[in-house]
């Protein structure tokens, strides 16, 4: 296997039965055993999208230099040494690396920040392994891996759906299509529609909105479709902001006019016959003088100084130049749940009877009691595994985890209930 996926599985997965997917991913409906899935693993890497050649320090530094009013500032440096002006060269070197310094120690910061973030956040999959669900990092995922998903979860990498229930997927991300799109497990037959049209796959980087369902991994990584995408925006050039265009700008007309003048100021001495050397030395100094050696520096200190405020605030920013762009942001959108928060749920209150009581409230009658308990199990697609008398592990959506706890808490556990009142249809829960 190659880019998170095998050549020879280069199938149209929405062309062929559940069955067969299985069979074509060397799997089955109670998943891989996890010997074969790290060795799947350790062959493929993990789930992750490749990221462009980071920058060593030297790359970072170097790139400070790349900026046109710095190179004339090194020129007339260069000069004014050549000249015998030690001490404004000195001046003009020194005003060059603090600039370069503080660049490089922001662009190092921020990445390490980044880097810190990043593992932070690491997102998790509910998957079926050796028959039983468990939370995994989206980074171990390997194809061939049965994964389920519910309202609110990111599809961790390409599947093709088996079992779906009233399943909606928002895919605006991949196809730009604002509505979210029903999905089902059906077999469609035209083998080359597109993307958004294939109603029996999920994507990576696309969440699901509504109702729940499970699917077998057919790509990972960069073998996925937004792999695909990342792959070709690794080789785009970095676009400069607005301020390092106008500094550009800057930096090209005033080399432009200052040479100009020092040239006309130098065939004008000529003309009137002066010491050939004398206007030369004259005009080089004049040159130096009116290039504006402290202005990079001006610009760096006050880009650093938003930089700081903005860390105070918990934002990291990676290059001093995106300070300017984001001082031009008005509205940011983000979806707080499970970033903002913790994404757990605890049951605390229950109203029966009409009345309010608190959960830990002993004066619940044991007939209401156990049909509350019947209620918040059945109607629950959390997979939950029983280690000991006393302990739990309930996988899936934290509303729905919350109430299996509480009912476990209750003296009340699940088992055999489904086969006693097995479920003949659902309504997805929704706001």
């Amino acid at each position: 296997m190659e880019n998170n996926a095998d050549p020879g599985l280069k199938t149209s997965f929405h062309t062929i039965t559940a069955a067969e997917v299985l069979r074509k991913m060397g799997t089955s409906p109670d998943g891989l055993t996890e010997t074969e899935a790290q060795e799947r693993l350790q062959r493929l890497g993990p789930n992750v999208l490749t990221e462009g050649q980071k920058k060593t320090v030297l790359g970072m530094l170097l790139h400070q230099f790349k900026d046109v009013m710095i190179v004339v500032l090194l020129v007339a440096a260069a000069i004014a040494g050549f000249m015998g002006e030690q001490t404004d060269a000195a001046i003009i070197i020194a005003v060059v690396c603090i600039n370069a310094v503080l660049g490089v120690a922001q662009e190092s910061k921020a990445e390490r920040s980044l880097a810190a973030l990043k593992k932070m956040s690491a997102p998790y999959a509910k998957v079926r392994r050796q028959g039983h669900v468990t939370l995994l990092k989206a980074e171990e995922i390997v194809p061939g891996d049965i994964v389920l998903v519910d309202a609110g979860d990111h599809i961790p990498a390409d599947i093709r759906l088996l079992e779906t229930a009233s399943l909606k997927v928002e895919e605006a991300a991949l196809t730009g299509e604002s509505l979210p799109v029903a999905k089902h497990a059906t077999v469609l037959d035209n083998e080359n529609i597109m993307i958004g049209d294939r109603y029996n796959m999920a994507y990576r980087g696309t969440s699901v909105t509504y109702g729940r369902g499970m699917g077998v991994v057919i790509a990972t990584g960069m073998g996925t479709e937004v792999g695909a995408i990342a792959d070709r925006l690794n080789t785009l050039a970095m676009e400069e902001t607005p301020l390092q265009k106008k500094l550009a700008e800057l930096g090209n007309s005033l080399s432009v006019a200052i040479v100009v003048i020092a040239a006309i100021i130098f065939a004008t001495g000529v003309i009137q016959q002066r010491d050939t050397l004398e206007m030369f030395l004259i005009s080089v100094s004049l040159a130096v003088a009116a290039i504006p050696e402290g202005l990079p520096a001006i610009v760096t200190i006050v880009l650093a100084i938003g930089v700081q405020k903005m860390a105070s605030r918990n934002s990291i920013i990676r290059r001093l130049s995106a300070v300017e762009t984001l001082g031009s942001t008005e509205i940011i959108c983000s979806d707080k749940t499970g970033t903002l928060t913790l994404n757990e749920m605890t049951v605390r209150e229950v109203f029966w009877d009409d009345h309010q009581r608190t959960s830990t409230d002993a004066f619940i009658p044991d007939e209401t009691l156990s049909i509350m308990m019947q209620v918040m199990t059945l109607c629950n697609d959390s997979k939950v595994t029983r280690h000991s008398p006393h302990t739990l592990d309930a996988v899936g959506d934290p509303t729905e985890t919350a109430l299996i706890y509480f009912a476990f808490e209750k003296g009340f556990y699940p088992e055999g209930s489904e086969t006693i009142m097995p479920r003949v249809a659902e309504l997805p829960f929704d706001s």
